[in-house]
C-alpha cells in the first residue's frame, strides 16, 4: 500500500478522514460478516487504496466505489485490475462526494445498491451514513468501520448513556448493533482512536402520518436540551411550554421525561401532535 501510494504521490490526508486497512485478514473478515452473495451489489464509500474493495470482489458481489478523491479514484481500477482481473469487471467507479450522492447519480447500467459495506471516514461518518440511507432505499444492510464512540452512539438503545440524536435518526431507518472491535494497528496511517464495526438492517419507519423530516426536526429540539424535561426543551418547537405539554400528553409522554428515554416510535407519536399545536 505504501508503495501504490508513493506511486500515486499520495499523502493521507486528515480533512479526507483517510485511514487506509493495509491489514488482509481485517477485510477479508468484514468481507465475510457482510454475508455478501454474487447477487448483491455493495456500496463502498472511501475504497482508499482498494485494499477491502478486493475482499469485497471476493465474495462474487458487485462493488461501486464512491471515491472523493480524484487521484484514488482514477486508480482502483488498475489495481483491481492488477490484483483480480476476473472481477475488474464487477467493480464500478463514481468520482463523487458521498455527502451528495442521489439515486439518481448511479450508473444506470447497475442495479441499485443492497448492501453498505465501507471503511467510512470518520470525520464525517454519521451524515454520510444517514445521507446514503435516506437517498437509495434499496441499502437493506450494512456493514460499516466507523470510530468505536460513534458506533456505541449510533447503536444505543433508549435509556444508555450513548443514546442521542444519531441514535434515534438511524433508528428510523435501521436496528444496529456493535459487531466488534478493530485494532488500531490494521490502519495507516494508525488513527488516535479505537475502531468498531457497526452492522445494522433496514427496517420500516415507524407507522403514523408524521414524516421523517418532521420527526428529525423534533429529534434535534429534544435533544439540544437533553437535560431538560421534554415540556420543557419542547417549548419551542410546540410554540410554548404548556403547548408543548399538551402535545407529550396527546402522545401519552409523559411531559417530565427526558429525551433520551425516548425511542424512535414515541418521538414519531409526538411529531403527530405538532399541527394542532403550533402553526
Amino acid at each position: 500500500m505504501r508503495q501504490l501510494a508513493e506511486r500515486l504521490g499520495l499523502r493521507p490526508t486528515k480533512r479526507l478522514g483517510q485511514n487506509f486497512v493495509h491489514d488482509a485478514n481485517t477485510v477479508r473478515r468484514i468481507a465475510r460478516l457482510a454475508q455478501l452473495s454474487p447477487g448483491d451489489l455493495a456500496l463502498e464509500i472511501g475504497p482508499g487504496l482498494g485494499s477491502l474493495t478486493l475482499a469485497l470482489l471476493s465474495t462474487g458481489a458487485s462493488v461501486l466505489a464512491v471515491e472523493i478523491d480524484p487521484t484514488l479514484a482514477e486508480a482502483l481500477p488498475a489495481t483491481v485490475a492488477a490484483r483480480a482481473p476476473a472481477a475488474a469487471r464487477r467493480l464500478t467507479v463514481l468520482p463523487s462526494d458521498a455527502m451528495t450522492l442521489r439515486s439518481s447519480d448511479l450508473p444506470e447500467e447497475r442495479a441499485q445498491p443492497t448492501a453498505l459495506v465501507a471503511n467510512l471516514p470518520y470525520n464525517v461518518a454519521v451524515p454520510v451514513l444517514l445521507s446514503v440511507l435516506a437517498e437509495l432505499p434499496t441499502l437493506r444492510r450494512g456493514l460499516v468501520m466507523v470510530q468505536l464512540e460513534i458506533v456505541d452512539r449510533l447503536a444505543a438503545p433508549p435509556g444508555s448513556r450513548a443514546y442521542g440524536a444519531p441514535s434515534v435518526k438511524l433508528a428510523w431507518y435501521a436496528a444496529a448493533r456493535r459487531a466488534g472491535l478493530v485494532p488500531r494497528a490494521v490502519f495507516w496511517p494508525v488513527p488516535g482512536v479505537d475502531s468498531a464495526l457497526l452492522e445494522f438492517h433496514r427496517h420500516e419507519p415507524p407507522p403514523g402520518p408524521a414524516t421523517r423530516a418532521e420527526v428529525f426536526a423534533l429529534v434535534d429540539a429534544a435533544f439540544a436540551q437533553r437535560r431538560k424535561t421534554l415540556r420543557a426543551a419542547l417549548a419551542s418547537w410546540a410554540g410554548s411550554a404548556p403547548d408543548a405539554e399538551d402535545a407529550l400528553r396527546a402522545a401519552g409522554i409523559d411531559p417530565t421525561t427526558r429525551a433520551e428515554r425516548l425511542s424512535v416510535a414515541e418521538f414519531a407519536r409526538i411529531a403527530e401532535q405538532r399541527p394542532l399545536t403550533h402553526t
